[in-house]
């Protein structure tokens, strides 16, 4: 897969204790952008966070939570992001999703690379 140019970056903020059908929610995201085709996803584990009920989720030992906010961010052609978007409104109970517009300068497969 080979982008460049204008692109969509979505990314989606939710809980490390959400769930679909029994599994982690950033997983089962994660799985959907990958069998979908999409150009590729990262999962970040954030070391603290809030969100709506203003409660705040830390690592820190002393107060250690089960509920660290995970960001999925994934940059892609705006089509695929169209067509992909309302399979993940259907997966994502709580939390909050953003895109934006971004401007690829280069994004080229390892395999690519070593095959020019």
């Amino acid at each position: 897969m080979h982008i460049e140019g204008d692109a969509k970056r979505v990314t989606i903020y939710v809980g490390e204790s959400d769930r679909w059908h029994g599994r982690p929610l950033h997983d089962a995201i994660l799985e959907l952008l990958r069998r979908e085709g999409c150009a590729g996803a990262t999962v970040l584990r954030g070391i603290a966070g809030f969100g709506r009920t203003s409660r705040i989720h830390t690592a820190s030992i002393l107060r250690l939570s089960q509920d660290l906010p995970m960001l999925i961010e994934w940059v892609d052609e705006p089509q695929r992001v169209a067509r992909v978007l309302p399979m993940l409104d259907e997966m994502i109970e709580g939390g909050m999703v953003t895109i934006e517009d971004v401007h690829v300068l280069r994004y080229v497969s390892r395999k690519e690379v070593s095959a020019q």
